[in-house]
C-alpha cells in the first residue's frame, strides 16, 4: 500500500510524476519556442535544417509525454483538478490586480483535491481549447505539407497561412509561459511555488 509522506506544517501537494511531467513539458516547450522562432527566421542558432529536425523531434517527444500524462491523469483522477469553475474568480482577479500589491491574504488555499485556483483552471481551459488546437493543428498541416494534394487540402490552404497561424499560436504560448513564470513568483517568497514544484511540498498557511 502506498502511503502519503508527512511533514509538519506542510502538505504533499505534487506527486513525483506530476513534477516530472511539469518540468519535462516546460523544457520541451521552451526548446520548441527556441527552434520554432529560428525556423521562422528570427535568428540563426542551429541552422534552418537542424532547427526543423530538432523542432519536429521535440514535438513528437512532447506528444508522447502527453499521452502518458493523460493516461496518468485519468487513472489517478487528477484530471478533476482542471475542471473549470467561476467560484472566487472575482476574488482572484482582485487579488492579482490589487491585493497582491497591498499584501492582502490569498483568497485561495491549495489542497490535495484542489491544487489550481479558479483563474488557473480557466487559463488551462483556454490553453487546451484554443492555443493547443491552433499550434498542433497548424503544426501537423505544416509537417505533412507533402500530402496536401493527395487529400485536396492544397485548394483551401496555403503554406504561408499555415506558417503564420502556427507562429501566432507560438506567440500565444510564449505569453502564457511568461505569465505562468511570473505567477510562480507571487508566493510568500519569490521562489516558494518553484520550490514546491521541485520538492512536492507546500507550506501550509500560518507556517511561513
Amino acid at each position: 500500500m502506498i502511503t502519503t509522506p508527512t511533514r509538519p506544517g506542510h502538505i504533499y501537494l505534487y506527486k513525483r510524476y506530476e513534477r516530472f511531467w511539469h518540468w519535462s513539458q516546460a523544457a520541451l516547450i521552451v526548446f520548441m519556442l527556441i527552434t520554432g522562432f529560428e525556423i521562422h527566421g528570427a535568428y540563426d542558432n542551429f541552422g534552418f535544417k537542424r532547427a526543423v529536425e530538432l523542432h519536429t523531434l521535440t514535438a513528437w517527444t512532447l506528444l508522447t509525454l502527453w499521452a502518458f500524462t493523460i493516461f496518468w491523469q485519468f487513472t489517478t483522477g487528477e484530471w478533476r483538478q482542471y475542471i473549470p469553475t467561476y467560484k472566487k474568480v472575482g476574488a482572484m482577479v482582485h487579488y492579482y490586480s490589487i491585493g497582491i500589491f497591498t499584501h492582502a491574504p490569498h483568497p485561495f488555499q491549495k489542497t490535495t483535491s484542489s491544487k489550481h485556483n479558479p483563474l488557473q483552471r480557466l487559463a488551462y481551459l483556454a490553453l487546451l481549447s484554443l492555443v493547443s488546437p491552433i499550434i498542433w493543428g497548424s503544426g501537423l498541416f505544416y509537417l505533412f505539407f507533402a500530402y496536401w494534394k493527395d487529400f485536396g487540402i492544397d485548394q483551401w490552404l496555403t503554406l504561408e497561412g499555415v506558417a503564420l497561424t502556427h507562429t501566432a499560436g507560438a506567440f500565444m504560448m510564449l505569453i502564457f509561459f511568461i505569465a505562468h513564470v511570473y505567477l510562480t513568483t507571487t508566493g510568500h517568497t519569490p521562489f516558494a511555488h518553484i520550490k514546491t514544484m521541485i520538492t512536492g511540498w507546500e507550506e501550509e498557511e500560518g507556517h511561513h
